[in-house]
């Protein structure tokens, strides 16, 4: 048996076709909290579409143009309804203790994913070019020379900012989100916890 072989077994007996595309779902998630997952993903679509459409226009269009200030603008709105629904997924997933029953690896991956969310928010928030993304740049500066990084990462250098932004951060969500998606369909959504009932006797 060759390797392309190997793999493929594994994958067929790990993700069967029924749990990649499964055409029946379990009736609990058609509770409204199931839906935070792919509201999140839905919102993180239009934050990708429109920075892409700003990356290929180029900062003159988007800071200068009608149409390029409404698609700066999308990609703004964009960010703030991702996370809203990111914290719905994040708390209702936790207090239903997403990590039973085999599912750690999707919990971590998934926190993973909030942390570098968080990051390249943060790399998106300086490179807005106002006055209050200046001040933060500054203040970020001195944070992380307090914090000794300032030698690694620069957060004046725009070019260093708009890399981190545009390619090296986001296809690490992208690696992170595929992987979170397929141990999804691996091991399916968590179940609700089921109440304990009281024993007599």
């Amino acid at each position: 048996m060759n390797l392309t072989e190997a793999l493929r077994r594994k994958i067929e007996q790990d993700l069967p076709m029924r749990h990649l595309l499964p055409d029946r779902l379990p009736r609990y998630v058609s509770s409204f909290v199931y839906a935070f997952g792919i509201l999140t993903l839905t919102s993180l679509f239009v934050i990708i579409l429109s920075g892409a459409v700003m990356a290929f226009k180029g900062p003159l269009w988007y800071q200068a143009s009608s149409l390029g200030f409404v698609m700066r603008s999308i990609h703004f709105w964009g960010v703030q309804v991702f996370f809203f629904f990111l914290a719905l997924h994040f708390f209702s997933v936790f207090f239903m203790a997403g990590w039973r029953e085999g599912r750690f690896a999707t919990w971590a991956v998934g926190a993973f994913l909030l942390l570098f969310s968080v990051i390249e928010a943060f790399t998106g928030f300086l490179m807005e070019g106002g006055f209050f993304a200046q001040w933060n740049q500054v203040q970020s500066k001195d944070a992380f020379n307090a914090l000794g990084l300032s030698g690694t990462f620069n957060v004046l250098n725009n070019g260093q900012l708009y890399g981190l932004h545009i390619s090296v951060i986001p296809a690490i969500l992208v690696i992170l989100l595929v992987i979170h998606i397929l141990l999804i369909r691996e091991k399916g959504v968590v179940p609700p916890i089921e109440p304990q009932r009281k024993r007599h006797g």
